[in-house]
């Protein structure tokens, strides 16, 4: 199977987590499962659920960004966004500004310890996706197509619930 067949794969994997996490509106504790002691001291305050390390992953990739920006990227209401980016804001992971040319859009910036929980989330992301495609691989290209119309089904089915 090809690797943009498995990535497609994989990101219709992780829109469904975020999806369920949205729906559930529950907390995971899946980041800090892979982190050390050490680790944990270093960054401190890490956030509470999936969708702000996904939050700040967007900014870090796309930054400066706005709520528009990270709600579209994401599949995620503005609403839901502005949630997120306060509470980033007030733990100070992300920092809000305005362009000198436009005072009237606010933009999003990681702070030094945002960049950190970013890295360490990039260095975690790069694990899982490799875990992913190992276990892709044991399945033939037919039961790969397979899992990904799973897959997609299950996204739409949460949409529009």
């Amino acid at each position: 199977m090809s690797l943009l067949s498995k990535q497609l794969i994989y990101e219709s994997y992780l829109q469904l987590l975020h999806l369920n996490e949205q729906k559930a509106d529950s907390v995971s504790q899946t980041f800090f499962h892979y982190l050390d002691e050490k680790e944990l001291n270093k960054i401190g305050t890490l956030p509470s659920n999936m969708s702000s390390i996904h939050v700040i992953e967007c900014i870090g990739n796309h930054e400066p960004i706005n709520n528009i920006g990270i709600a579209t990227r994401m599949n995620l209401s503005k609403a839901n966004i502005t949630k997120i980016t306060r509470k980033l804001t007030k733990d100070e992971l992300i920092r809000r500004f305005q362009l000198t040319d436009n005072k009237k859009e606010v933009y999003f910036k990681l702070t030094a310890k945002g960049q950190q929980v970013f890295e360490l989330h990039e260095t975690l992301h790069s694990k899982k996706k490799q875990q992913f495609y190992d276990l892709i691989d044991d399945f033939s290209d037919d039961k790969q197509k397979i899992i990904l119309e799973f897959l997609e089904t299950m996204i739409n089915e949460l949409r529009h619930e």
